[in-house]
């Protein structure tokens, strides 16, 4: 006999038949065809998951806010591991998750949310004209609100609920009986500045500490005469923990100067391959 044909005798059955065989069925030929089939495609579809959970991801930016480095129109590859041997640095381009829309997801009974008419389920939008862009960002604004202060919620349909006068024990969105619920997507930036840092924005320049940000990836004009921004303007230090983003295209960016600080647990990896469009395929 051939080795060849040896090896076809010998060949063990896929382990979906073994099983199966154990169980006390034993599949006809055609059978185990199909059951060696599925083996095969699940294992394949097994490892594309565990690749797509931990090792990379396809994305794409759908606004031009990474404009020229990342064009609305590129696909790329996130890798998914550089950052468990490293922690992110100025300079590098990180993907990660951030709060999209901020929704009441339940109104406590008896609150002042409830004695106002706060329906479940609308869309938060500012309260007392600071936008809601996160659960933290306004929790930390009305933090800071003097006590006696009246308070304003407007949601995305337009209107408006009085939920009274602000008082010591009124901190969060949760003292005025709001559980919001938020949804989040994936965002690409520059990463400019780490927890324990200082940035500002200045004559359209970068400075972290009091130094200028001089390197290549930095050079270009930097917005922050927008009345919306509330982060960056003046030297901002931002938490351990946190990091200070920004998008290259500045001036149509939806980014750190707005609602402060990316989480260190949000941030996802780093892309390191265009594949879409072909022109302009390759290491980013």
């Amino acid at each position: 006999m051939s080795w060849r044909g040896r090896e076809k005798r010998e060949r063990k059955p896929a382990v979906i038949v073994r099983l199966a065989e154990r169980l006390g069925w034993r599949p006809g030929r055609a059978m185990r065809e199909v059951l060696e089939w599925v083996e095969v495609l699940a294992v394949a579809a097994a490892l594309a998951a565990v690749i797509m959970t931990f090792v990379t991801v396809r994305m794409h930016v759908p606004t031009g806010s990474m404009i020229p480095t990342i064009d609305p129109k590129d696909s790329f590859f996130v890798d998914r591991i550089t950052y468990y041997f490293r922690h992110p640095k100025p300079g590098d381009i990180i993907v990660f998750r951030h709060t999209e829309q901020v929704f009441v997801g339940k109104v406590v009974d008896g609150s002042r949310a409830a004695q106002a008419g706060v329906p479940v389920g609308i869309r938060l939008a500012s309260l007392n004209l600071e936008p809601v862009y996160t659960t933290a960002f306004v929790d930390g604004r009305l933090a800071t609100w003097a006590d006696g202060a009246a308070l304003s919620l407007t949601t995305a349909d337009g209107k408006r609920y009085d939920l009274g006068k602000k008082t010591s024990a009124t901190k969060t969105l949760a003292d005025l009986g709001i559980v919001t619920r938020e949804q989040r997507m994936r965002y690409v930036k520059r990463l400019i500045a780490v927890g324990g840092q200082t940035v500002q924005i200045r004559d359209g320049a970068i400075y972290v500490d009091g130094k200028k940000l001089e390197a290549p990836e930095f050079s270009r004009f930097y917005y922050s005469n927008d009345t919306r921004f509330r982060f960056g303007v003046e030297p901002t230090l931002v938490p351990k923990g946190f990091y200070f983003a920004l998008g290259d295209n500045s001036r149509d960016s939806f980014d750190s100067r707005f609602w402060g600080f990316v989480d260190e647990r949000d941030i996802i990896g780093v892309p390191y391959l265009r594949v879409w469009p072909i022109s302009r395929f390759g290491p980013m």
